[in-house]
């Protein structure tokens, strides 16, 4: 793998490190990558998975901004 990998991961949507983890998951489940290839791929998964659970903690951290107001529910500012 590139040393990049890491500046790589982070520049992609939640939605396009999903499609790659999911590739590399089929690829491994088919058992058709040599062991060396196995071992990189199997490193970048885990890099996309550790990205793709950042994300979605971000984005339940933004859900949970939403408050209730006397004239009903409102989104308060997400502070990062």
């Amino acid at each position: 793998m590139a040393k990049d990998d890491k500046n790589d991961i982070a520049t992609l949507t939640f939605e396009q490190a999903l499609a790659q983890l999911e590739q590399i998951v089929q690829r491994l489940e088919k058992g058709q990558v040599d062991l060396e290839e196995s071992i990189d791929i199997y490193e970048r998964g885990s890099k996309l998975k550790a990205h793709c659970e950042a994300k979605l903690k971000d984005a339940e951290a933004r859900i949970e901004k939403i408050v209730i107001t006397p004239s009903g529910p409102a989104a308060a500012p997400f502070e990062k």
